[in-house]
């Protein structure tokens, strides 16, 4: 929706807001600039954005300002069925192995940057082959507004070039088209592609369904324990909502990973559906998809025994109050030890975990933590 520049920045999305009056269910979006979201159906809904008339994109307050321009472009340059056959297909890809979507909580491709690259490549497979040949850092200057990459390095904004594919914005060439794309997103999507050429088939382009009943099964087989975490934020849904999440998730694994081996984990934020059981005895089963929701599994096995590394010997006020902490003590290079038995389950863990760290569940703005 496109509003004269005359306007405030936070004027459009009131202007907005007061044009959709009458509407029924409308839902606010907060972000760096309000947009709304019109619900058609349970599984349809459209997205209206206010964004800036402008003429000359270095006016734009906004990224979603530069929208229009993106739009202009790719209907000049991409004419032929064939070659908007094959956007559908690598979009299509990329949602099915999770890599489609700008959001931080996903970090992959966004749209436009998919149908600049299948511009570029001309087809699906030629995309996916070069991009199992990227090693380092690659330059792609559709316009070749730059000379050389160096160049192209300098100019782009610093903070905007932190991916393994700098894609100059072939409408505005300070921008980067894929800055959202991170190195751990790309290296899973590179091995997808190559999976795929390997074997190809059309079940990369499904997604794939994570049947929990079955890891859990096979955990059990093996002497690991399975644990199923429902997570819930008090902040916006979406990408606000969603990068929360998954920072909370991460950081659960590092303490986790304390006094247990990961052997398998899933995090799962409007990404495809779970079924997730009712209760554990429960045979009845509900989808969930909740914009404030996420769902955790963690597939673990003790470690039996850590040692814990104390102070050094010199200080032996410090020493004297670890030997009281710790039962069984030992020196080693100069520092005093302990040895820990691991005597309980992740679910005991995480119980006491969330009991005593009541604090940092609010500053990461966990409103909820459940063990299923």
């Amino acid at each position: 929706m496109r509003f004269d520049k005359k306007y405030e920045n936070r004027e459009i999305s009131n202007l907005l807001e007061k044009a959709l009056r009458g509407f029924k269910n409308i839902t606010k979006v907060h972000g760096s600039r309000d947009y709304f979201r019109l619900k058609i159906s349970p599984n349809f809904f459209i997205e209206l954005i206010p964004v800036k008339k402008i003429k000359n994109l270095k006016e734009a307050e906004n990224i979603t300002d530069l929208s229009y321009s993106h739009v202009k472009y790719i209907n000049k340059k991409i004419k032929s069925k064939k070659l908007l056959d094959e956007i559908r297909i690598a979009k299509a890809f990329c949602y099915a192995n999770k890599c489609y979507g700008a959001e931080s909580y996903i970090s992959g491709f966004s749209g436009y940057a998919l149908e600049l690259l299948i511009y570029y490549y001309k087809s699906f497979m030629k995309f996916i082959r070069e991009m199992i040949k990227i090693k380092e850092q690659k330059v792609i200057d559709i316009e070749k507004h730059y000379r050389n990459k160096s160049i192209a390095l300098m100019d782009i904004n610093s903070a905007k070039l932190d991916s393994p594919i700098v894609l100059v914005d072939p409408t505005y060439k300070s921008r980067n088209a894929l800055a959202a794309l991170s190195y751990e997103t790309f290296k899973e999507f590179q091995k997808a592609c190559e999976r795929f050429l390997k074997n190809p088939s059309k079940k990369f382009f499904k997604i794939e369904k994570i049947d929990l009943e079955k890891i859990k099964a096979e955990a059990k087989k093996k002497n690991y324990e399975f644990l199923l975490i429902e997570v819930q934020t008090k902040k916006q849904e979406g990408d606000v909502a969603g990068s929360k999440l998954l920072k909370f998730y991460r950081h659960l694994e590092f303490e986790i990973e304390d006094f247990f081996s990961v052997i398998k984990k899933g995090f799962n934020y409007n990404t495809g559906i779970w079924e997730i059981p009712v209760s554990q005895t429960s045979k009845k089963k509900k989808k969930v998809r909740d914009g404030k929701k996420a769902f955790f599994f963690f597939v673990v096995k003790n470690k039996g025994e850590i040692i814990r590394a104390g102070p050094s010997l010199k200080n032996k006020k410090h020493v004297e109050r670890f030997k009281k902490k710790h039962k069984k003590t030992f020196s080693k290079k100069g520092r005093i030890h302990a040895k820990k038995k691991i005597n309980f389950t992740l679910r005991d863990f995480l119980n006491t975990w969330k009991n005593s760290n009541k604090k940092k569940l609010q500053e990461m703005s966990i409103s909820g933590l459940r063990l299923l």
